[in-house]
C-alpha cells in the first residue's frame, strides 16, 4: 500500500527554498494543489513574480526531490506564474523577483524573526531581549525592534533611552545596547506620555521603523510583537517578508489556549513557526524544592501536539527580572548562571533553526 500523502509530499516541499531566500516555498504559500494517483504526483505551484528563472530553478527543485520519496514512480510539477501586464516598470520591479508581491528583503539584514504571545504577561519582551543579546553573544550581528506602540517596555530592559540619531540620508540611526541595534517607540516618547493613536498610525509607524532606520549589516533582527493578532502583527506581516516566528507561553492552560490563536496567525500569512519557548517554567525554592507554580510541560506538550519545535523552557529566577528593571538582562551580566544559561540555549536552538 501507497505511503503516499499530501502531508509526506509537502514535508519534501518544504526543504525547496525559493530562490535567493532562507524560506522553503510551502511556508511562501506557493503550493495550490496535490494530487496523488498510485504511484503518481502532480503538484501546482502559483508564483507571485514572473521570473521564469526562478519558476525553472523551483520546477527542477521539486520533480528532483518528489521522485526520491518512496513509492514515487511519476512527479510532475506546474509552476503557474503571474501574467506580464506589459507596463515597463510598473509591471516589473518587486514583483519580477520576489515570492511575496509588494514585499522586498530588507537591504543588509539577512533573517527577520518576529517574537509573539497570544497574551500579555507571559514574558515576550524579556525574552526578546535576552534572546537579542543572546545571539550577539553568540557571535552574531543582532538588532531588536519593538513594536508595541502603546506599552514599550525595550528600553527600559535594555538600559538605554537614548534618541535615535539621523543619517545623511534622513534615516534613523537606532541606538545600540551590549551590541545590539534597538527601535522603540519609547526612544520618541516622554517617559510617561501616552501614546494615543488610531490603526492606521501604527501601521505606518512600524513600517518606518523597517524601513526608514539605517539597521546597517544584520544576521537577524528580532520583533518584539505586542501581545494578540492586531495591526502591529498584520503591518509587520504585510511589509516584509518573515523567516519565521517564536511564540513565548507559560505552562498553564490559560496561556496555551490564547497562544493558539497566535499560531493560527502566522499560519494564516504563510509565516514559518520556528518554534516554541516556555518561560516561568517552575520555581525552585531555597530548600531545593521545585515548585511548579504555572503547572510544568505544559509548553512542550502544546509544540508536540502541533507539531512545532520546543525552543527551550526558562524557570523563574529574580535575576532575570532584576536584570530587566536594571537594563542589563541576564543573559549579559550572568551568561553561566542558571537563568543565563537557560535563554543562551534557546538562543543557539533559534539559530541553529535559522541555518
Amino acid at each position: 500500500m501507497s505511503s503516499l500523502s499530501q502531508e509526506s509530499i509537502l514535508n519534501t516541499l518544504k526543504t525547496i527554498k525559493y530562490p535567493g531566500y532562507s524560506r522553503d516555498i510551502v511556508s511562501f504559500g506557493l503550493v495550490k494543489n496535490i494530487a496523488i494517483n498510485g504511484a503518481n504526483i502532480a503538484v501546482t505551484l502559483q508564483l507571485t513574480s514572473n521570473n521564469a528563472e526562478a519558476a525553472r530553478q523551483i520546477q527542477g527543485e521539486c520533480e528532483h526531490a518528489l521522485k526520491q520519496m518512496p513509492g514515487v514512480a511519476v512527479a510532475h510539477v506546474e509552476v503557474n506564474q503571474r501574467a506580464s501586464s506589459g507596463g515597463g516598470a510598473a509591471s516589473g520591479g518587486a514583483h519580477g523577483t520576489t515570492p511575496w508581491a509588494n514585499q522586498n528583503r530588507v537591504p543588509g539584514i539577512k533573517h527577520i524573526v518576529a517574537v509573539a504571545s497570544g497574551k500579555g504577561g507571559v514574558g515576550k519582551s524579556t525574552t526578546s531581549a535576552n534572546l537579542a543579546c543572546g545571539l550577539h553573544h553568540l557571535g552574531a550581528k543582532v538588532g531588536l525592534l519593538d513594536c508595541d506602540i502603546y506599552g514599550p517596555s525595550i528600553p527600559l530592559m535594555m538600559g538605554t533611552k537614548e534618541r535615535p540619531g539621523l543619517s545623511e540620508h534622513e534615516k534613523m540611526i537606532p541606538p545600540v545596547s551590549h551590541g545590539v541595534r534597538l527601535m522603540s517607540m519609547g526612544f520618541l516618547i516622554q517617559d510617561d506620555q501616552p501614546v494615543i493613536w488610531r490603526g492606521p498610525m501604527i501601521q505606518r509607524t512600524i513600517q518606518q521603523f523597517i524601513t526608514v532606520t539605517e539597521w546597517g549589516e544584520l544576521d537577524i533582527l528580532l520583533v518584539d510583537l505586542p501581545p494578540g493578532t492586531g495591526d502591529a502583527q498584520l503591518t509587520l506581516c504585510q511589509t516584509v517578508p518573515l523567516d519565521g516566528g517564536v511564540i513565548v507561553t507559560t505552562p498553564q492552560e490559560a496561556s496555551l489556549g490564547v497562544v493558539r490563536k497566535g499560531i493560527g496567525m502566522f499560519a494564516k500569512v504563510n509565516v514559518p513557526l520556528l518554534g516554541l519557548v516556555e518561560n516561568m517554567s517552575y520555581f525552585t525554592a531555597p530548600n531545593g524544592e521545585r515548585i511548579e507554580i504555572f503547572g510544568h510541560g505544559g509548553g512542550r506538550q502544546e509544540a508536540e501536539r502541533l507539531g512545532i519545535p520546543f525552543l527551550g523552557e526558562v524557570p523563574i529566577f529574580t535575576e532575570i527580572r532584576e536584570g530587566g528593571d536594571q537594563g542589563v538582562p541576564v543573559v549579559v551580566s550572568a551568561p553561566t548562571h542558571p537563568a543565563g544559561a537557560a535563554f543562551l540555549q534557546i538562543a543557539e536552538a533559534l539559530r541553529r533553526k535559522l541555518k
